[in-house]
């Protein structure tokens, strides 16, 4: 893996995004409001400022800890699969981050529901490949036993 810290970053930008996607929104939302901006519950202008929130807090957590959990070696079993998993993670999670935005343009409702299952599905599968992935990165930072 070339930039592990940006994986687990990522990461730990779009687990939360993903599960809190609605709250994400009504939180940037909030801010807009608070500022005089109306704005409609889910619009964009809402979703951005909440990542972005998000983004932030995240980043703070980061610059406050030095670093993000799991931090696996790089030699240990499973460092390598596990951040794999998790980068399968973070492109799942960046697809259904990114239809939200363009989701109004689509015009025709078959299609707007098919796609809208899918990133769904891509929700609920991001979510198992951070599990894994975190685990293979956790498991790789234990001291391993030698065979004798």
């Amino acid at each position: 893996m070339k930039y592990p810290n940006v994986n687990i970053f990522a990461a730990w930008f779009f687990m939360p995004q993903t599960i809190f996607m609605g709250w994400v929104a009504a939180a940037g939302g909030m801010l807009l409001n608070v500022l005089g901006l109306t704005t409609t519950e889910g619009d964009i202008p809402s979703r951005l400022v909440g990542a972005l929130l998000l983004f932030a807090g995240v980043f703070t957590v980061w610059y406050l800890q030095r670093g993000l959990p799991p931090q696996g070696k790089e030699g240990g079993n499973g460092y390598k699969f596990g951040h794999r998993l998790t980068l399968v993670g973070n492109v799942l999670a960046a697809c259904l981050f990114v239809f939200h935005f363009f989701a109004l343009q689509i015009t025709d409702y078959n299609t707007h529901l098919v796609l809208d299952k899918f990133t769904t599905m891509f929700g609920y599968l991001c979510m198992g490949f951070f599990a894994g992935g975190f685990s293979f990165i956790y498991q790789s930072s234990i001291p391993q036993e030698e065979n004798s």
